[in-house]
């Protein structure tokens, strides 16, 4: 206990020590640079917002990188932060020096936050986020994490949203809860495209726009990056059609039907879980209250 308070403290001493830099001149979105997504998402992601990405634990790799290319792109040239937990990564590994540098991740703009369990996590994450000098910041969950409930996610949406700072909320092996992110996405690694003389192919990804607060979702994307150009191929194979991702038309069809996407059981009609929405809630928390002090 003692070593973990000793961990969070040195982590807001780094954090206080950024407000001297100078932060990265605010912009309404953080565009991806592939076209068709940008444009679905009225120019990008929004800043100053929370953004949930889901993933099945095999999938973990591929979740891992999308959410560092977004980070460095909302990041610019301020700090990135980067928050797990031991347990994550004793699960997971470590992050990839030359795999983060193949992104195009500066390693001396990178921090990793190494926390004792999710309830520290979490409040390290409110922390981080009300530094404005910060770029981005990453917060790697695994599993159901009960902690992040409605209240927790407001209370770093509220942060997010007082700083500037964009938080990218990587939920591994998690279900959709009620949630006050702006967007809810799903990752999965895709297929490479095949290179001349058989060689390794470029890092791809199957993205699905689960729920949006405020615009259009229900969109799907093949992503592919090109690390020699730093940016997503133009002709990835770029796609909105649901039904290409593994989504059947009938996730759609129940949101439409009832706001929820379940019936009175919480099932759809072959009695599979239906994925949760995400809240519209305003609950009033005052923002400079521990993201998970229930838990503490």
């Amino acid at each position: 206990m003692a070593e973990s308070v000793k961990t969070l403290a040195a982590l807001r001493r780094h954090i206080a020590s950024l407000e001297s830099v100078p932060a990265a001149q605010p912009h309404a979105r953080v565009e991806t640079g592939y076209a068709p997504l940008d444009q679905a998402l009225d120019g990008g992601l929004a800043r100053g917002r929370v953004h949930e990405f889901f993933a099945a634990t095999e999938e973990m790799a591929a979740a891992a990188g999308l959410a560092s290319i977004l980070a460095r792109l909302a990041a610019g040239e301020a700090p990135l932060l980067w928050l797990r937990t031991a347990a994550a990564g004793r699960a997971g590994g470590m992050l990839y020096g030359p795999g983060l540098a193949a992104l195009g991740i500066d390693p001396s703009r990178l921090l990793i936050g190494m926390m004792a369990d999710d309830a520290m996590l979490l409040r390290a994450a409110v922390d981080a986020l009300r530094c404005p000098a910060l770029g981005s910041l990453v917060v790697e969950l695994r599993g159901p994490a009960p902690l992040l409930d409605l209240t927790a996610s407001r209370r770093l949406a509220l942060a997010a949203e007082a700083s500037g700072v964009t938080a990218f909320m990587l939920r591994v092996g998690g279900d959709p809860v009620p949630s006050a992110a702006d967007t809810r996405w799903r990752v999965a690694a895709a297929p490479s495209p095949t290179l001349p003389g058989g060689g390794p192919g470029r890092s791809a990804f199957d993205l699905y726009l689960m729920r949006r607060r405020a615009g259009r979702d229900g969109l799907g994307w093949r992503l592919v990056w090109d690390n020699g150009l730093g940016m997503f191929e133009q002709s990835g194979g770029g796609r909105d059609e649901r039904h290409d991702l593994g989504k059947g038309a009938w996730e759609q069809d129940a949101w439409e039907r009832n706001g929820s996407g379940q019936d009175a059981g919480g099932k759809d009609g072959a009695g599979r879980d239906r994925q949760a929405p995400l809240s519209g809630a305003v609950v009033p928390v005052p923002a400079d209250r521990p993201a998970a002090d229930r838990a503490a």
